[in-house]
């Protein structure tokens, strides 16, 4: 797209004046091609009209975004998709996002920055507003995987208990009281341990429970 042509923009939203508004307020940068009032009339116009952006409500009468993406995504991905909403409720933008939206704004957005979050979703990018951002991040956030531990698998659940306990710093009494065991069995397990890791004593043990942070 070069500098001198207007993204288009179908605007799905049930209020009328709405969307004459957007409709009026957009310039040169973006230009509305077409406008639906409900879910099935949005996604009609989608599929009929294949816009670069569709500007989607969050909730409507008879669904919402959620429901006008999964109608029309799969017919034509090359669509995206930006949430125009009321709504700031954080479960609103991730369910808005998760179904496939590319942006969440909401409708106390100035025009200009309304223009330019429909550019730059247009070529690609995400656009949120600002506090809305974060609850995405942490929605999408995952903890970063850990590699496996051959060691440490190789001991069964009740020795990853004691285990845990000696990195704790109990005595072996205390642990068979905690665990509800005999201490000639927490003695057993420790021995299995020591011989599994191919360690020497307690000492050695502990530090090498620590290190794996199991305590």
């Amino acid at each position: 797209m070069t500098g001198e042509e207007s993204v288009t923009v179908v605007v799905v939203d049930d209020h009328a004046l709405f969307r004459a508004g957007v409709r009026s307020e957009l310039g040169r940068r973006a230009a509305v091609v077409g406008e639906a009032g409900t879910v099935a009339d949005g996604i009609e116009v989608v599929l009929k009209l294949r816009p670069q952006v569709v500007l989607l409500d969050v909730h409507m009468p008879d669904g919402g975004g959620v429901a006008v993406i999964a109608g029309a995504a799969p017919q034509a991905p090359n669509v995206r998709y930006l949430a125009l909403s009321v709504s700031d409720a954080p479960e609103d933008v991730i369910a808005t996002i998760r179904s496939g939206a590319r942006g969440y704004v909401t409708k106390t957005i100035a025009t200009e920055e309304l223009e330019d979050a429909i550019v730059r979703v247009a070529a690609g990018d995400a656009y949120f507003s600002p506090r809305l951002a974060g609850f995405v991040l942490d929605a999408f956030a995952a903890p970063a995987p850990t590699a496996p531990d051959p060691d440490l698998d190789q001991l069964t659940s009740r020795e990853r208990e004691v285990l845990r306990h000696i990195a704790r710093g109990y005595m072996y009494k205390e642990i068979a009281q905690r665990l509800t065991i005999s201490s000639k069995t927490v003695e057993a397990h420790v021995s299995a341990v020591l011989r599994k890791l191919q360690l020497s004593n307690r000492h050695q043990l502990s530090r090498w429970a620590v290190e794996r942070d199991l305590d």
